[in-house]
């Protein structure tokens, strides 16, 4: 993994950086803001999926674990 990235903002990314900064927020901190809110958002998708596959098991019809 690089040190640093690049990224060459095209007209829109600068305007979507602008409107999502936050007050005294580097650009540096949205994007990792952004990127944590990225990383989230696709957990979260993984849960729902998750929950979906598990939505019709029945706990109380399973063994006892001890």
């Amino acid at each position: 993994m690089p040190g640093s990235i690049g990224f060459r903002p095209t007209e829109d990314d600068e305007r979507i950086l602008r409107e999502a900064a936050q007050p005294g927020e580097s650009t540096s901190d949205t994007l990792r803001r952004a990127l944590r809110l990225l990383d989230h958002e696709r957990w979260l998708t993984q849960f729902r999926a998750d929950a979906e596959q598990l939505k019709d098991e029945d706990l109380d019809a399973e063994p006892e674990a001890w």
